[in-house]
């Protein structure tokens, strides 16, 4: 064998074969996230990935770095409707078009919803958007009170904390009942937001619950679910020491 000659070198199709692992990941966690909250197990995601929990742990050490990877752009999509929505015309029309986008938003996916409404440490992209999110209410809701058409003893955090918790029912509101479920209670939100009722009132969208329909969203919302087992183990699968 002459210097040089060789047997070709495995790094490409190894990389292909790491970066192809890696979109499987990605594409798994999303639908588990979705289906089932950030709380879904993680080796429930390698099994739908068809890879193991080692691979998945060699791409992503963390829930946090799998996390950001998997919403990254879905929340970056939210800052870009907080950008329109504060260069809006005015800001009660500003304020509503961002809060419909953003609830549209934690309607169709139950792990941005999760993402959204709690707080996950370690989350780059995460800790952008809520930042984003705070001062796009913010800078929205000081127009407003200059403008008269917002309460005047509103504040920032009023508005996050009832939307955070008016956010949290939104999945199981629309599982019982329709897709788009959500604008109902948000419309009533935002006209207790009002300096001044509109006069006549502004008809409620959508049906009201039945009786049966609530009874149904308690019951989806069920309790508090604790974090997955497999959290508190190594990236082998042993238990962390406390």
């Amino acid at each position: 064998m002459t210097v040089g000659e060789g047997p070709p070198a495995p790094a490409p199709r190894q990389r292909r074969d790491a970066r192809r692992n890696r979109d499987r990941l990605v594409e798994a966690a999303h639908a588990v996230f979705t289906e089932q909250g950030l709380d879904a197990p993680l080796d429930v995601i390698a099994r739908r990935a068809g890879v193991g929990n080692a691979t998945l742990y060699r791409h992503f050490p963390t829930r946090a770095a799998l996390v950001d990877a998997v919403f990254r752009d879905q929340l970056t999509g939210t800052m870009a409707a907080g950008e329109r929505a504060r260069t809006a015309p005015d800001a009660w029309t500003g304020l509503n078009d961002y809060l419909r986008a953003v609830f549209g938003t934690l309607a169709a996916d139950r792990g941005t919803n999760d993402l959204m409404t709690t707080r996950l440490p370690d989350v780059e992209a995460l800790r952008a958007v809520h930042a984003h999110n705070r001062r796009t209410v913010e800078l929205l809701l000081e127009r407003a009170r200059a403008e008269g058409t917002v309460r005047p003893d509103v504040t920032t955090e009023d508005v996050l904390f009832a939307l955070a918790a008016l956010g949290r029912a939104v999945p199981p509101l629309t599982t019982a009942t329709a897709p788009d479920a959500w604008r109902r209670p948000l419309a009533l939100f935002l006209d207790g937001l009002r300096a001044t009722p509109a006069t006549p009132p502004h008809p409620l969208p959508g049906s009201p619950l039945t009786e049966d329909a609530l009874g149904a969203v308690l019951a989806e919302m069920g309790p508090h679910r604790a974090r997955p087992a497999e959290d508190t183990r190594t990236k082998d699968g042993a238990p962390q020491a406390p």
